[in-house]
């Protein structure tokens, strides 16, 4: 068999295809984030969608509506649920605040020995002027009445995004649509036009899968995982557990510092209202059990086939963030898994050659 001959013609279509590609991208590129969370779901779908088409088979567009209106009912009926609530206990808790510091309970709490002798050494290391216990609780009074207007300019800046996440989940589901249902003829198209061989193109199809499951398994199941246990204990000490526990899950998203932005301020408000025992008991819960998950799980969970350790899976988190925001939790493990198989196919693909650099 001949080998293959490359011609003027062939670099004029593979360079006219960059093009078109690229202008292709760019047609899409707002609505990335829809695709590439499609793509995902339909992963972790396809299971319980192939169960469906085994009972209805020859019905490929029914099949794939109903997987797709499963996926409407468990997604959005319980967020929707969990949001209200939210919403109330976070009405209710801040209008329990806004009573508590008019009837002075941030001057009795400014008071305590602990934060006046903290207060003191501070002033002693800082070389501007003193910082006062009555200059903080202005300071704390004026952001209690601004936290109001910011939470109604938050409220009115969500109902006008309200719009644009509809359209987005709406189109997330109509590409869900076509890639359960053409399933096949995707893999098959991509087997088609990548230039590798069968066994190279498996396995970079295989990893993607593994680590898109994995990378959501990971970081939004240990999200939700730490918000649930942290909310159990923010709500045993009296806090408003579904709200304080909401933000701990958001929490977990932020590199290094995660839940501990939150149960690390509950801790100490409750040492300094008297409550030690509770606040003990919140340290320990927050830095034994809340951590536990972040330190055991989220590695556990998110250990792809590609040999990938918890230093990169930590700097692929923190990378991907950086790069694209929430999303990047799925983008930056997948760039770091793929860029790791495409190194490993580069070492069997070029073996002999890299045996004889070694020896040279």
């Amino acid at each position: 068999m001949n080998g293959f001959k490359t011609e003027s013609r062939h670099y004029v279509l593979i360079g006219a295809l960059l093009l078109a590609l690229y202008a292709s991208y760019l047609l899409v590129a707002p609505y990335v984030g829809a695709i590439v969370l499609a793509f995902v779901l339909s992963l972790l779908c396809f299971p319980v969608h192939q169960f469906i088409e085994q009972k209805m088979p020859g019905r490929p567009n029914l099949v794939a509506s109903i997987s797709c209106l499963l996926l409407v009912v468990v997604i959005l009926v319980p967020v929707s649920l969990v949001f209200m609530a939210i919403v109330q206990q976070g009405i209710a808790f801040t209008k329990q605040s806004y009573i508590w510091l008019n009837n002075g309970g941030a001057e009795q709490l400014i008071q305590h020995p602990l934060l006046q002798t903290a207060l003191e050494k501070v002033n002693q290391v800082l070389p501007s002027a003193e910082i006062s216990g009555q200059s903080l609780v202005q300071q704390l009074t004026e952001f209690a009445a601004g936290f109001g207007k910011e939470l109604l300019n938050l409220s009115t800046k969500v109902v006008g995004d309200v719009t644009g996440l509809v359209f987005s989940f709406i189109l997330m589901l109509f590409i869900l649509f076509f890639l359960l249902r053409d399933h096949e003829k995707v893999v098959n198209t991509l087997h088609w036009v990548l230039p590798l061989s069968r066994s190279q193109e498996e396995a970079l199809l295989d990893e993607a899968k593994k680590v898109a499951r994995s990378a959501v398994m990971g970081s939004f199941l240990t999200a939700l995982a730490q918000g649930i246990v942290g909310g159990i204990a923010m709500a045993i000490v009296g806090l408003p557990g579904l709200f304080w526990g909401t933000m701990m899950a958001f929490a977990s998203f932020i590199p290094v510092v995660g839940t501990a932005l939150i149960w690390v301020p509950a801790s100490l408000y409750l040492l300094l209202i008297g409550d030690w025992p509770w606040a003990l008991f919140m340290a320990l819960w927050g830095a034994i059990v809340v951590g536990s998950i972040d330190n055991f799980l989220r590695p556990l969970l998110m250990q792809g086939s590609a040999g990938m350790n918890t230093l990169l899976i930590f700097l692929s988190l923190i990378g991907g963030i950086q790069l694209f925001g929430l999303i990047g939790v799925i983008y930056g493990p997948i760039i770091f898994a793929l860029t790791l198989v495409l190194l490993k196919l580069y070492t069997i693909e070029f073996q002999d050659f890299l045996e004889k650099q070694d020896k040279s």
